[in-house]
């Protein structure tokens, strides 16, 4: 098996991690349950004791559409399907080129805004086990049941792609901090909001070292530079205690936090 040196500091989105050697799954299956699958990690916080780590490569980074449906190779960047279905005129991916990552990241997670998610379209994945068609699966607001590598994914094919909801994409991004971070911390409580409750009990703002969770919105915890692992893990375990304590409510991680020996509070 190949193995790729990444330096996670400037590999992930959060700019936070080490070096370590990852694992290249081709097409040779064996052994692969004892890596942890990644993907350009924009939503994943790496520790000092990652697990044994794997990603696709890049023969898995293709777009092709074959009996009318649409085929996504599981390492094909999220930037690349959007610009893919604007120049061939497919519609229900715009909303793909404001999530950041690659296909199998955006599948295994049921990615999304607001009701436009990955799945609502979704016909089948291919994982080094067989196809598993949608109907299979369980899943729901940002997760899945997937517990093995998404080589391809096939959509249905509608065309008309839509300008205005590239724009409407654009707007509902625009409060957003563009410092580094891994997207939304926590997943949205039913019938609440993450930020609302995290600015309620009064870290909003609140900073250790570089880490903060943003002034501009209070559910995205940013990196001002040199911002530590140890540091981020504090300021989680907090919003995690804070909120319970006060609204009985436990906040779910959406950022996957990938350390063998550190736990969320939840």
């Amino acid at each position: 098996m190949q193995f790729r040196s990444i330096d996670f500091s400037q590999y992930s989105s959060f700019k936070i991690g080490g070096i370590f050697d990852v694992a290249l799954l081709k097409n040779d299956f064996k052994n692969i349950n004892q890596y942890y699958l990644i993907g350009s990690c924009n939503n994943t916080l790496i520790g000092s004791n990652p697990p044994k780590l794997m990603m696709l490569d890049k023969m898995y980074d293709y777009i092709k559409i074959q009996n009318n449906l649409l085929k996504i190779g599981g390492a094909t960047p999220s930037g690349k399907i959007a610009s893919f279905c604007k120049k061939n005129n497919i519609a229900n991916f715009e909303f793909v080129s404001h999530l950041p990552g690659k296909l199998g990241g955006l599948v295994f997670m049921n990615a999304g805004l607001k009701e436009f998610e990955i799945f609502n379209h979704l016909v089948n994945i291919t994982t080094p086990f067989g196809i598993r068609t949608k109907e299979s699966l369980s899943y729901g607001y940002r997760c899945t049941n997937i517990d093995e590598p998404i080589l391809e994914a096939s959509f249905h094919i509608e065309y008309g792609f839509n300008l205005e909801k590239v724009a409407i994409f654009k707007k509902m991004r625009a409060n957003q901090p563009s410092i580094p971070s891994a997207g939304s911390c926590f997943k949205n409580p039913k019938d609440d909001y993450a930020g609302r409750l995290i600015e309620a009990v009064g870290l909003k703002g609140q900073k250790v070292g570089a880490m903060e969770f943003s002034t501009q919105h209070a559910n995205f915890l940013v990196n001002h530079g040199d911002g530590c692992f140890e540091d981020a893990i504090f300021l989680i375990n907090e919003a995690q205690k804070r909120v319970f304590e006060v609204f009985g409510i436990k906040l779910e991680l959406e950022i996957i936090i990938l350390d063998t020996k550190i736990k969320t509070l939840f």
